[in-house]
């Protein structure tokens, strides 16, 4: 039976020159100086030794010896623990603002010396270069330690931060890679015990001589006290040594900086609002989670002080009495906070005592008025959780029950089901022996492996399957969503969280049988699971746990990995609220929150829901049963048109891989979904529509010219008129759509008369916006031609305005058809009115393009058209422009005109001379109309003006004398106007 000298202590794992001295032990078993070494060893480990007594004077001195030699650490991990807030790269790619890596490069470069040992103290000094012209600094620093750990570090540089300085961890590393070069010695104690009366007396006054200034006082003291017969230095036996080390019945643990942590917290926090201040607090969070790992008691230490700040937190006060919540990031760093307590507390490393301890300390915070309280009420009770009450079997087909779980698991506040799944799997986490001790944290994060490890008492059970099991079961447990934002993201987080972890756990045949048979149970778990066969209108949805588990069963059982995911595919909460047949509220977007104001996340988990289907079809891809299922899910269970027209493209591009033939039932599938999209958004107009419409038709172009010229049969329920004309019908008979289509003569003509027959009847439905697409594309065939000009003329007819008919005469006139032209030209200006003061109306440039059509026509077609010009225009320069072009030239100098030798139009005779009277009849009428309202800053404006119309007026054989009388006329009327008056006589007479 092994003695307690040899039992190595919890908290101290074995390095690697224990494990050296071991296998050197037992290659020279009968050695004496090796036994001696390991026995040493553990003595300097453990402090709990029988053959050794407490005071060193009794123990021999090779084993005085060796037990100081082996008290110092001999792992460098435990020195980079305290000395940075994270592991750091590789040398070479260190950072050098990183007390350790400055420590190494400082050893490197031989910085240390004069090293010595006395008992359990270590003392040297390093040297600094300093920067550009400085000299270097010299720090004199000092180590104490006990049973292989740091208890105390001084430094001369006062260079005070959570961990160690750069000076402490080169003297330690110089301590452990150059051991057999330090000087020993023995506790101060220990020598001094070796000295006689006289050296003793020496020994004290060099002592005092050679540091007189500093020791002096305190040395007199301690003579007076020692030379008082009754004095309390008198009643103590012996006397301390800072060199001997601590008794067996002392704690020890590695030296932390209560006071500096505490004063880091506090500083933090006050600049909790920045970015670096929350990840400065994140890393000392992962540095107690380190510490945990080791089984550091500095861990529980250094929370508990971090406890202690966040509660003395002002703004907690502040939000109180505000009656506001807390922020995010604050709210994550109590979540954080949270989680360790529940690891340490959990801790099957720690005593009985200790957890007591922790737990009254708990609960004394938990009744201060400013510890926080999680945000979420989970107590289901109220009547807004419970499921609806409902009987030119009907409860039952709804898929709604009533919760049974008065809490989840998953994104609870203290998180057990992944403090269990983390605490089972870092049982099971394999470290390589060759591991670096500072691994890689580049972009590629090395891929943890994990071990099956046996579970005592348990035959067959192992860490890593119980890991799985128990992620599982919190995963597919039926819960109520908790109210507030944070808590519902606090949920989708946690589940990504723990399905981050099972993902880096390799599947092997036996976690694929745990993982097959907890599906099984999820499937047959009633109310308790979320993939039971009914469910709470308001459970958490089952999509991201459904991912996972379809990914990971599908190589092995492919019909319970469907099964599994089909049943996942649910959204009661949209299921039950919105009943087949009823509009959505918002067809392009998520379901709006407005309706579920409850939900604060339903847009990500729709989009979670999308994503689990598609994983479905394209793993369905080449299997038409299983597309046709999912198919079939995906309809009844995704409501929002922008997901389903995200999961067509999806099945489109899976359908269509480059280099291979495409899969028709996958592309047929998509293509219903398509549809599907499009039924639903038929009455929303949105930019989206267009985008949804073009993929459509190529879509049905990949699966060929039937299913291209089936939409386009059946658009009245798939598309607005516009979008089939100008759209589908087009991008369909284009030449890159033809090409792809390879159809022979008669294939391609039953296309373009669908197409036509399309337009056609958009054109019918809504002449305005689709006449003109459908003259162009019926541009080929006389007949379909025709009949889209007829339905242009019914429309003029039946109130189509006259901004259409202009486009389509300009166009009609385009194509070389000029009489058509003319003719729907006339019939927008039959329904154009055009006032006196809009000469910038908009269809001023259509006016003057129907008149010098019907200029250009000939007489005939220009004398019809002046009547529709007076009856329609009143602006006066409009007119007199109308005038002049007309007569600049002669008539019928068009293609249907007459020859070119005819002369010009006079305006004293028809039919111009109707159009100059009704010029200069709009002239007058418009001067005394500006001239009741005038105001003097707009006289330069009116005399302008009528030196326009005395131009027109002069076009007539009499407009001098007209123009006379017409300005007499507005002398005698507005005689009251001056100053106006006295401008028109200086310019005019």
């Amino acid at each position: 039976m092994e003695p307690p000298a040899a039992k190595r202590s919890r908290g101290s794992p074995a390095g690697p020159e224990e494990r050296d001295a071991g296998a050197g032990a037992a290659r020279g078993r009968g050695r004496p100086e090796a036994l001696l070494d390991l026995s040493a060893k553990r003595v300097a480990e453990s402090w709990a030794f029988e053959q050794v007594e407490e005071r060193f004077s009794r123990v021999p001195e090779p084993v005085q010896k060796r037990i100081v030699f082996w008290s110092f650490p001999r792992s460098e991990r435990e020195i980079c623990m305290y000395s940075s807030l994270g592991y750091q790269p590789p040398e070479g790619e260190q950072d050098t603002r990183v007390p350790f890596t400055r420590g190494l490069q400082l050893l490197q470069s031989g910085a240390v010396d004069r090293v010595l040992q006395v008992g359990f103290h270590l003392s040297g000094n390093v040297r600094e270069p300093g920067g550009p012209g400085e000299p270097e600094h010299l720090h004199h620093v000092s180590i104490s330690f006990d049973r292989c750990k740091i208890t105390s570090v001084s430094c001369g540089c006062d260079n005070r931060d959570l961990f160690y300085c750069a000076h402490v961890v080169a003297l330690s590393l110089y301590r452990i890679r150059h051991a057999r070069q330090v000087e020993l010695r023995l506790p101060i104690s220990e020598t001094l015990s070796q000295m006689n009366r006289d050296q003793l007396q020496k020994f004290v006054q060099y002592l005092i001589s050679a540091h007189h200034t500093e020791v002096l006082p305190t040395a007199q003291r301690l003579a007076d006290e020692i030379l008082l017969l009754g004095s309390e230095i008198n009643l103590v036996h012996g006397a301390p040594d800072p060199t001997a080390g601590a008794g067996i019945e002392d704690a020890n643990c590695w030296h932390l900086d209560e006071e500096q942590i505490q004063e880091q917290v506090k500083q933090l926090l006050s600049n909790g609002g920045y970015y670096g201040a929350s990840q400065q607090l994140r890393s000392m969070f992962s540095k107690v989670r380190e510490m945990l790992r080791m089984r550091d008691s500095n861990g529980a230490r250094m929370l508990i002080l971090m406890t202690e700040q966040f509660l003395q937190d002002p703004r907690l006060a502040l939000w109180r009495q505000q009656g506001a919540g807390m922020t995010d990031k604050c709210r994550q760093l109590w979540d954080e906070l949270g989680a360790l307590w529940v690891c340490v507390i959990l801790s099957p490393h720690c005593k009985p005592e200790e957890r007591a301890g922790w737990l009254q300390l708990l609960g004394t915070w938990d009744k201060l008025d400013m510890c926080p309280l999680e945000e979420g009420n989970y107590s289901f009770n109220g009547p807004s959780l419970q499921p609806t009450v409902t009987p030119s079997p009907e409860l039952l087909q709804k898929g709604a029950t009533f919760i049974t779980n008065a809490e989840g698991w998953v994104g609870h506040p203290l998180d057990p089901i992944g403090c269990l799944c983390r605490a089972l799997l870092e049982a099971c986490r394999l470290e390589e022996e060759t591991l670096s001790l500072y691994p890689d944290s580049g972009p590629e994060k090395r891929k943890v492996a994990y071990q099956h490890v046996p579970v005592p008492g348990s035959p067959g059970e192992s860490y890593l399957a119980l890991a799985l099991e128990v992620a599982l079961l919190g995963l597919g447990q039926q819960r109520a969503l908790p109210e507030g934002l944070y808590a519902q993201d606090k949920v989708v987080r946690s589940e990504e969280q723990l399905l981050a972890l099972l993902e880096e756990v390799d599947l092997d045949d036996r976690l694929v049988q745990v993982l097959r048979k907890q599906a099984g149970l999820l499937l047959e778990g009633g109310p308790f699971s979320g993939f039971g066969e009914v469910l709470f209108r308001e459970s958490v949805p089952m999509h991201t746990c459904a991912r996972y588990l379809f990914t990971a069963l599908l190589p092995h059982d492919p019909d319970l990995a469907y099964r599994l995911a089909l049943r996942a595919m649910r959204l009661p909460v949209l299921e039950t609220a919105l009943p087949a047949g009823e509009p959505h509220p918002n067809p392009l977007d998520s379901i709006t929150s407005n309706r579920f104001p409850r939900w604060f996340i339903l847009g990500h988990l729709e989009t979670r829901q999308c994503e689990l289907a598609s994983a479905m079809l394209t793993a369905a891809k080449g299997d038409p049963k299983w597309l046709h299922v999912v198919l079939g899910s995906i309809q009844q269970h995704i409501h929002s048109p922008a997901l389903l027209f995200k999961l067509a493209q999806d099945a489109c591009k899976t359908a269509t891989p480059a280099g291979a033939p495409p899969d028709t039932t996958l592309l047929g599938i998509a293509l219903e979904l398509g549809l599907q999209v499009m039924r639903m958004t038929l009455n929303t107009m949105t930019w989206r529509r267009r985008e949804m419409v073009r993929w459509l038709v190529s879509c049905a172009t990949e699966i060929g010219p039937q299913a291209l010229m089936n939409i386009m049969q059946n658009w009245y329920s798939l598309f607005t008129p516009v979008e089939a004309a100008t759209i589908v019908a087009v991008t369909g008979t284009t030449h890159a759509t033809l090409m792809r289509l390879q159809l022979d003569t008669a294939r391609r003509e039953e296309l373009w008369a669908c197409a036509r027959t399309l337009a056609l009847q958009c054109a019918m439905k809504d002449p305005q916006n689709c006449a003109l697409p459908a003259l162009t594309l019926c541009e080929k065939n006389h007949a379909a031609f025709e009949a889209a000009y007829q339905i242009v003329l019914d429309a003029a007819a039946g109130g189509l305005g006259h901004a259409h008919l202009f486009t389509v005469a300009r166009y009609m006139e385009h194509r070389g058809l000029p009489l058509r032209a003319y003719k729907l030209a006339t019939l927008a200006l039959a329904q154009l009115s055009i006032a006196f003061n809009q000469d910038s109306h908009p269809a001023v440039n259509d006016v003057l393009w129907a008149c010098s059509l019907s200029h250009s026509l000939g007489r005939h077609e220009l004398s019809a058209i002046v009547p529709l010009i007076i009856r329609s225009i009143h602006c006066a320069p409009m007119l007199s422009d109308i005038l002049r072009r007309w007569t600049l030239s002669a008539p019928g100098l068009g293609p249907l005109g007459a020859r070119r030798g005819a002369k010009p139009l006079g305006t004293d005779r028809a039919p111009l001379c109707q159009l100059l009277d009704a010029a200069v009849a709009a002239y007058i009428t418009t001067s005394h109309s500006r001239l009741t309202h005038i105001s003097p800053r707009h006289y330069g404006d009116f005399i302008e003006f009528l030196g326009k119309a005395r131009e027109t007026f002069l076009l007539a054989p009499d407009g001098h004398l007209q123009f006379a009388q017409f300005l007499e006329n507005l002398k005698q009327t507005y005689k009251g106007k001056k100053k106006l008056m006295l401008l028109v006589r200086e310019r005019f007479g």
